[in-house]
């Protein structure tokens, strides 16, 4: 496993490979959604696992990383969408909607293994996801009503089966499990903890997959929509990455925080905003199908920071010493 965490990048993009090639099959592209969630549940669980409970109760007290991370997840974001779509998508409405319906939403399940793999501050991440979750719900409508020119109702029980699927769940069953085991902490800390701590790398391969050979026939059928989302998107990222290492040195944050805070401000909550898009949305597909392809560009770009965020982590050790 520990081979397979250094090939992460590697291994990802094998895995968005495999899933556009097995989504041409009919059978596996209908049912492959299916395994998303359970996938990404045994993720989550591998992670909340190995998460130091003490620690995770200190993340709350950090007031300046959390504040920061708010301020550019809900005012700056927003408006760096809307600049990028009126730059790059302002003749195309319907993708410029979806753009902005995707950057919006900050991430409440992928931006933690990423995390995780990037050896960023976890507790920190995950101290985030309250916030993170009831900000985006009470703030789409607003945005939608400053974008869109118009107020929609956002569906609260899709984002609360979303967070009880891959959050509550799973942390719950960690919770669980420390408990059930704890008589036995032996094989707890030396193999079952191993275990799923470092199966999270082939686990993310998994769901990845399975979103692929899902929903990658959209992307397939049209290409000409990536080309148009590709550059404002690459962007998005590229800015939020160099923002996150200004504000990470100007700031003095460790190595761990400035990690977790270029993965909440970059990783986007798709699933949720194509539920709500679908919902409120139903006679443009377009918009729909921008949050489709947003995650197709988006993960290759999590790992390949990731693997940055590593590179950087080893440059400032051989300084260091």
């Amino acid at each position: 496993m520990r081979t397979l965490e250094k090939l992460q990048t590697l291994v990802i993009l094998l895995s968005i490979s495999l899933g556009l090639l097995l989504g041409q099959l009919h059978i596996i592209e209908q049912y492959a959604d299916y395994f998303i969630i359970p996938f990404l549940f045994v993720m989550l669980y591998g992670l909340f696992l190995t998460i130091p409970l003490k620690p995770l109760k200190k993340a709350f007290l950090n007031y300046k990383f959390l504040s920061t991370s708010t301020i550019i997840n809900f005012i700056w974001t927003p408006l760096l969408a809307w600049g990028l779509g009126f730059l790059f998508l302002s003749e195309h409405p319907a993708l410029w909607m979806g753009f902005i319906m995707l950057m919006v939403t900050p991430c409440t399940d992928w931006y933690l293994i990423f995390t995780g793999v990037a050896k960023g501050n976890v507790p920190l991440s995950t101290a985030l996801l309250p916030v993170n979750v009831i900000l985006q719900v009470l703030l789409l409508p607003v945005y939608l009503l400053i974008f869109a020119g118009t107020v929609e109702t956002v569906e609260l029980s899709t984002v609360l089966e979303s967070v009880i699927l891959v959050l509550v769940a799973p942390f719950a069953l960690a919770l669980l499990s420390r408990y059930v085991l704890k008589k036995k902490e032996s094989f707890l800390k030396n193999k079952w903890t191993p275990f799923f701590g470092s199966g999270q790398v082939f686990f993310l391969a998994l769901a990845i997959m399975a979103m692929f050979a899902s929903q990658g026939s959209y992307l397939l059928e049209n290409l000409n929509v990536l080309y148009i989302l590709l550059i404002p998107v690459l962007l998005y990222f590229v800015i939020n990455y160099v923002l996150a290492r200004l504000i990470g040195r100007f700031l003095k944050f460790s190595y761990e925080n400035t990690a977790s805070l270029t993965l909440t401000i970059i990783a986007r909550n798709s699933p949720v905003a194509l539920a709500i898009a679908v919902t409120a949305f139903p006679d443009q597909p377009l918009i729909a199908l921008a949050l489709v392809i947003g995650p197709l560009i988006e993960l290759p770009v999590l790992a390949i920071i990731s693997g940055l965020l590593l590179f950087t982590r080893k440059n400032q050790k051989a300084t260091s010493i």
